[in-house]
C-alpha cells in the first residue's frame, strides 16, 4: 500500500510504501477487542477494600439480653444492618490482571494499524522538527496534516527523556486535547482505537517495521 508523504505544512512531498504485512494484514475484531479489554484491566489498580463486622471498632457485647424486651434479638451493635457496622459482600484488594500471549498482541496492533490504513487514517510527515517547544506551531501543523476535526496520535522514534528534539514535539502536544504523542515502540491497542489519525514521521515508521514486522 502506498501513502502520500506530507511535509509540516501539509504538502506532499512523495510516495511511500507501507510494510503490507503490518498495514494490509486481517482484521481480527475477536483480538483487538481481547487485546483492549486486557490493557484496561491492567491499568486497574485493585486497591479497593470496605470493612467487614470483623474490622470495624466497636461492638465487642451484645447490645441487649437476647429474650425479654420486646426488641429484636442482637449479637453485635457493629453488625451490617447497624449504623457504622461492617459491610457484606463489598470489594475487597484484587488483581485484575489478564493475560494475553505476545503474538497474539502484536497481530492485534496490525490488525488496528490495517483498519487505520484502510480509512486513510495513517498520515505520514517526512520529519517533525520544532526548534523549541511550542503549541500554537504543533496545532498549526496537525491543522494542515489531519485538519480540524480529526485527534491525532503523534508517534515519536525515540523517547522525549533521551532526545531533546523529540522532547520537543511531545511538549508541543500536550497541551492540545485532541492530540497525544507517543513513543512509537509503546504503541497500543487503546490509543490506536481512541484517536482518528495516527500521525508518524518516517523515523518512527522504521520503528514499527522493525517490531512488528
Amino acid at each position: 500500500m502506498k501513502v502520500d508523504v506530507y511535509n509540516m505544512e501539509g504538502q506532499k512531498v512523495r510516495e511511500v510504501e507501507l510494510p503490507a504485512a503490518i498495514f494490509e494484514a486481517p482484521i481480527r475484531p475477536d483480538l483487538m477487542h481481547q487485546a483492549y479489554v486486557r490493557q484496561m484491566a491492567n491499568a486497574r489498580l485493585g486497591t479497593h477494600s470496605t470493612k467487614g463486622r470483623s474490622e470495624v471498632s466497636g461492638g465487642g457485647r451484645k447490645p441487649w439480653r437476647q429474650k425479654g424486651t420486646g426488641r429484636a434479638r442482637q449479637g453485635s451493635i457493629r453488625a451490617p444492618q447497624w449504623v457504622g457496622g461492617g459491610k457484606v459482600h463489598t470489594p475487597k484488594p484484587r488483581q485484575y490482571t489478564l493475560d494475553m500471549p505476545r503474538k497474539m498482541r502484536r497481530a492485534a496492533l496490525r490488525s488496528a494499524l490495517s483498519v487505520k490504513a484502510a480509512e486513510a487514517g495513517v498520515v505520514v510527515v517526512e520529519d517533525l522538527d520544532f526548534p523549541e517547544p511550542k503549541t500554537r506551531r504543533m496545532a498549526e501543523v496537525l491543522q494542515a496534516l489531519v485538519g480540524e476535526e480529526a485527534s491525532a496520535l503523534i508517534l515519536l522514534p525515540e523517547s522525549p527523556q533521551a532526545n531533546e528534539r523529540w522532547a520537543h514535539v511531545a511538549y508541543s502536544a500536550r497541551n492540545l486535547p485532541y492530540a497525544k504523542a507517543l513513543v512509537a515502540r509503546y504503541l497500543n491497542i487503546r490509543d490506536l482505537l481512541g484517536y482518528d489519525k495516527v500521525v508518524m514521521p518516517l523515523a518512527a515508521l522504521d520503528v514499527i517495521a522493525a517490531f512488528l514486522g
